[in-house]
């Protein structure tokens, strides 16, 4: 145990601090599974040696240099083919926390925040077990480039490039989680279609004419999603196409 959050109602009040793990997101789910952990406890770590990224890929870290942690939520109120509010929820509360200290943040589809000319900030994976009816639990998995200068990948940055200082990592912790259960209130308040207006709003190329790949090469612009989260693109020959997480990918800013 570390530090609780005193600045939250009920999230961060069960803060486990690891020098490394593999995966903070696998770490949570095994605390989960052994009933170690509750809602709101966050598992974070300075090395992340296996973080996991969207579509399978690992996600590199610094060592010391970001915020890599993992928050346990069992958002019961939705049900499966809900699942998406929790991405918008959790993206529009790195946005809100970002904006703080620079601008031209946009959310890129499904789970990348990214400055609109400088690249990748960071990432959320979330990983929820279900039942018939309901989100039993939630495991959010979150990565921010904050320290880190220098990056073995291309189209990354961090929040110190922007910004031009340095960040102390738990400051930042206090201030983002305050962020998410503001934001976790909303839908709990049913806000839910003020939500979604507001994650298009600030969808990276929302309604810009961009180059994408669904096997094929293609010219579209991002429309919307739909309530499941898929992907709404419209094609130059007027066709209107739905897709999933894996089936269309962007070709700038990858």
């Amino acid at each position: 145990m570390y530090k609780i959050l005193a600045n939250t109602f009920f999230l961060g009040k069960d803060i486990i601090y690891l020098t490394e793990c593999h995966s903070t997101n696998e770490e949570a789910q095994d605390r989960l599974r052994l009933r170690t952990v509750a809602e709101g406890s966050i598992i974070i770590t300075d090395n992340q040696t296996k973080g996991k990224g969207q579509r399978g890929n690992e996600w590199f870290s610094e060592k010391g240099k970001n915020l890599t942690f993992s928050l346990v939520l069992q958002p019961k109120f939705l049900t499966p083919s809900e699942q998406f509010l929790l991405n918008i929820v959790i993206s529009l509360s790195l946005l809100d926390f970002l904006s703080e200290y620079i601008q031209d943040i946009r959310i890129k589809w499904p789970n990348d925040i990214v400055h609109i000319t400088d690249g990748k900030l960071g990432g959320i994976l979330i990983e929820n077990s279900l039942s018939q009816s309901a989100i039993e639990s939630s495991i959010i998995g979150i990565g921010l480039n904050i320290n880190q200068r220098h990056f073995t990948v291309p189209n990354a940055c961090s929040l110190a490039q922007l910004a031009g200082q340095d960040f102390d990592i738990w400051e930042l912790l206090r201030s983002l989680i305050k962020h998410i259960e503001k934001r976790y209130i909303q839908i709990k308040k049913d806000d839910r279609e003020k939500l979604r207006k507001e994650y298009l709003l600030n969808m990276f190329k929302f309604d810009e004419w961009s180059d994408f790949d669904d096997k094929e090469f293609f010219k579209g612009k991002i429309k919307g999603i739909t309530e499941e989260g898929k992907l709404i693109i419209e094609k130059e020959n007027g066709q209107f196409q739905h897709y999933a997480f894996k089936e269309v990918k962007f070709l700038f800013g990858n």
